[in-house]
């Protein structure tokens, strides 16, 4: 089965680096026209551009804080001007700061609920209404296996990608009747620059925990991201699809 997403405008948040870039980049394989932005990583947007210079793939990407109301509207807006519509959003942008809850800090709590909940939010608000007038749109946000179980020390973490899953299950009832689905995907571990910073013990125990007997790369989480930004996926809303090699069963 061959998805192709040619005609489909496609906004990836979070697109320089780590998963967000493997989805742009499937994205782009499968004939989107790819925009993505990302906060703070100018190394990753070089690279992510040089990729599509070298593949002739169009592309818009700026850098803009999704939790910025006016910095969200100002790049919709452009990607407007540019190409007319939004078709697909993924709510990839997140970000972790770790630690037990009677040690954490509260501007971290907020920070992290802001960036991966907030920010969602605010992206799928401001796509909504070009959605609503074209009858069709998909909004994916990318979650984790451990909103689904918890894990020490990421009381803030798994709360936000917890409230990514509650949210779009509310937002799939909303947006139902215009022909725009809501679904979550859920990773396991998967060895992006983010993961690679958490303790090696915590890496050897999700490791025991896949049965299947290894880490799923970034391109399968793409892949379960494109088929359901797809027609083929045209009856499934408010799911969430674990991509984890078996970890959480």
């Amino acid at each position: 089965m061959e998805i192709r997403m040619d005609g489909r405008v496609v906004w990836v948040t979070g697109g320089s680096s780590g998963l967000g870039r493997a989805m742009v980049r499937r994205f782009a394989e499968a004939g989107a026209t790819v925009v993505w932005n990302h906060w703070g990583d100018p190394m990753g947007e070089a690279e992510q551009a040089r990729w599509f210079e070298a593949h002739g793939y169009p592309t818009y990407y700026r850098e803009a804080d999704v939790t910025d109301p006016t910095a969200v509207e100002a790049f919709v807006q452009e990607v407007v001007r540019r190409y007319g519509t939004v078709h697909v959003l993924v709510n990839n942008a997140g970000i972790r700061a770790d630690a037990v809850t009677w040690k954490m800090r509260l501007e971290d709590w907020h920070r992290v609920l802001e960036v991966n909940l907030t920010g969602a939010f605010l992206c799928s608000r401001a796509v909504i209404p070009l959605m609503r007038a074209q009858k069709w749109g998909r909004i994916i946000h990318i979650s984790s296996i451990n909103a689904l179980r918890g894990k020490f020390g990421q009381g803030n973490y798994a709360a936000s990608k917890a409230g990514l899953i509650g949210f779009a299950k509310a937002l799939a009832r909303e947006v139902a009747a215009f022909g725009i689905t809501v679904n979550v995907v859920a990773p396991g571990m998967v060895m992006t620059p983010l993961t690679q910073t958490l303790p090696e013990p915590v890496i050897e125990e999700a490791r025991r925990e896949a049965i299947l007997g290894f880490f799923p790369e970034p391109d399968d989480v793409a892949a379960a991201v494109l088929f359901l930004a797809s027609d083929w996926a045209r009856c499934i809303t408010g799911e969430v699809l674990r991509v984890d090699s078996g970890q959480c069963l």
